[in-house]
């Protein structure tokens, strides 16, 4: 710890220690209530610490992130809370997220990521067709310049536009079919090329 760090550490002790003293003198009457007050703002001042301290841990488990090890060519995914794997990547340079579906044939993004990824909306034809679990939508047939997720990059993807609303992209077997191993193991997908 530098002088300076010493310094501030000093003045903040020593403030605290002035306004605790008043606190107590103020409510001298009462001292029994005020310290379990105290005590009280002291426990929730050290939940709140050890909440900042612990959140990288405490959001690795509600929101689990993918590795990609590319020496290998492999991303791993964590399954989600909700029980889905979702991959993170980027579409003509924007960030996508995509829910991993082996039930989808290609590759649909919502008309939000598909303006991410700089395709014009206006200019998309929707007269194209898909059956999901809401019925069917019109879909329209882009080509993307590049997926890329850390060194693995494709370019030239075929994928499709739905018209309809979607909370998020899908990520369908076109895509996954370009692996050479995808397996589920230990709660994770894991893809190889």
């Amino acid at each position: 710890m530098g002088g300076d760090d010493f310094g501030r550490l000093s003045y903040l002790v020593l403030l605290g220690a002035v306004v605790a003293f008043w606190f107590f003198v103020q409510n001298r009457q009462n001292l029994g209530k005020t310290l379990q007050q105290a005590l009280i703002w002291g426990m929730i001042f050290l939940g709140m610490i050890a909440v900042y301290g612990l959140w990288p841990d405490i959001r690795q488990t509600v929101l689990p992130s993918q590795s990609v090890i590319l020496s290998q060519g492999r991303i791993e995914l964590p399954r989600a809370p909700d029980g889905h794997y979702y991959l993170s990547a980027q579409v003509n340079g924007a960030p996508v997220r995509f829910l991993v579906d082996t039930g989808a044939t290609g590759i649909f993004l919502s008309r939000a990521d598909a303006a991410a990824a700089g395709l014009d909306l206006a200019d998309l034809a929707f007269i194209g067709g898909a059956m999901t679990a809401n019925g069917p939508v019109r879909t329209a047939p882009v080509r993307l310049a590049s997926i890329s997720i850390g060194d693995i990059v494709d370019r030239d993807v075929r994928a499709f536009v739905n018209e309809g609303e979607m909370r998020e992209s899908l990520l369908g077997m076109t895509y996954l079919q370009r692996f050479s191993s995808v397996e589920i193991r230990d709660g994770a997908l894991i893809l190889t090329r």
